[in-house]
């Protein structure tokens, strides 16, 4: 009886990968039109999901020399975080998830920006500051100034 038990397990666990759906990730367009489905509360973390994709890929352009793919990439960085910023504020969900996953977003893209050209590095510094600005939104919203 013992046996048979860690061999079901045994099997569970071997078969676990499997049923999660490993191979069932959705693509970033797929993403996108979910959002626009979803309520407001609901979209901070999917925005973020998003956002941190695109910004993956955006590095992974950047490595490849493929500049123009990777400033759309960066402008979508940029477009989902302000999307998640303002759900998030809206709804009052997520806020602070939502200012720590774009601080971190700001601080790869700062590691990023050194191994780009000069002309890039500008582009970049740029997306920065307006993450920056969506950070600074977020804990404005979290943190008000007079309120006590």
């Amino acid at each position: 009886m013992w046996r048979a038990s860690v061999v079901g397990l045994m099997m569970c666990l071997l078969a676990a990968p499997f049923a999660l759906g490993s191979g069932n990730q959705e693509t970033v367009e797929e993403l996108k039109a979910r959002v626009a489905r979803l309520g407001v509360g609901d979209r901070p973390p999917l925005c973020l999901r998003i956002a941190e994709l695109q910004l993956d890929a955006a590095r992974k352009y950047y490595l490849a020399g493929e500049i123009e793919k990777g400033q759309s990439a960066l402008a979508d960085v940029v477009a989902f975080a302000e999307l998640d910023r303002d759900s998030a504020i809206q709804s009052h969900k997520h806020e602070k998830q939502s200012e720590i996953a774009i601080r971190k977003m700001a601080r790869k893209l700062g590691d990023m920006k050194h191994t780009v050209s000069r002309e890039e590095q500008e582009q970049m510094q740029k997306t920065i500051d307006r993450l920056e600005q969506v950070r600074d939104d977020l804990l404005a919203a979290m943190f008000p100034r007079g309120k006590k």
